[in-house]
């Protein structure tokens, strides 16, 4: 597979957006009650959250985008070992570009790969023109190679807080990866500002970026 095709991929996370209905209140005190009323709070806010971003116009999406970019360039003024990324899906910050600029100054790269349901991603090493196959969900993935495992992570947000807690796509992926790295990586979550939450609601589970990249 190409790595230019079509657009059709995901972050890993999506593999989890499970079940239906939604729900907007503050979760009671029943533990039990609790958890099932946040997953349905976050569900609903997510399924919001993407609307919106779908509903931005071209125009909002690359003066954002461009935005975006500056500031992540000077981050990655010092250049990670090796640095993790993600494949755009549902109108989110698309960071080919970036990351192909990075190659060319030999920046080592990675994309996520999605070993079993509630385990954590492994990293395999990608660059522009290698092959690529179908993961799940059909998410993009390079076909093969060793795990690496990047010391910086570009990790996208559907929702975040003023606490740098990401709301994702539900699957606990990025979360579980990040507790399992035998060394922390750097974690920098990027979205768009019609994102922005005022909580939303972290549990002992949820760990937060280091920085929030948003236009």
């Amino acid at each position: 597979m190409n790595e230019s095709g079509p657009e059709y991929s995901s972050p890993a996370c999506f593999l989890h957006e499970l079940d239906s209905g939604a729900g907007d209140a503050i979760p009671p005190q029943n533990p039990a009650e609790a958890q099932e009323d946040l997953r349905l709070w976050r569900k609903a806010r997510r399924e919001a959250l993407i609307a919106q971003r779908l509903a931005l116009t071209p125009e909002e999406r690359t003066a954002a985008s461009d935005r975006i970019t500056e500031r992540l360039e000077a981050l990655l003024a010092t250049e990670p070992r090796c640095l993790g990324f993600y494949w755009p899906f549902r109108g989110e910050y698309d960071p080919r570009p970036l990351v192909r600029a990075l190659h060319r100054n030999g920046v080592p790269l990675a994309l996520p790969v999605v070993v079993a349901k509630a385990q954590p991603l492994i990293f395999r090493p990608w660059w522009p023109g290698i092959k690529m196959a179908h993961g799940v969900w059909q998410i993009p993935i390079p076909a093969e190679g060793e795990p690496v495992q990047p010391d910086t992570l570009l990790v996208p947000l559907v929702g975040f807080d003023g606490s740098r807690y990401r709301l994702g796509y539900g699957g606990g992926f990025y979360d579980r990866t990040i507790a399992a790295m035998t060394s922390r990586p750097r974690t920098i979550g990027i979205g768009f500002q019609c994102g922005r939450l005022r909580t939303i609601h972290p549990q002992s589970y949820d760990i937060p970026m280091d920085e929030i990249v948003v236009a």
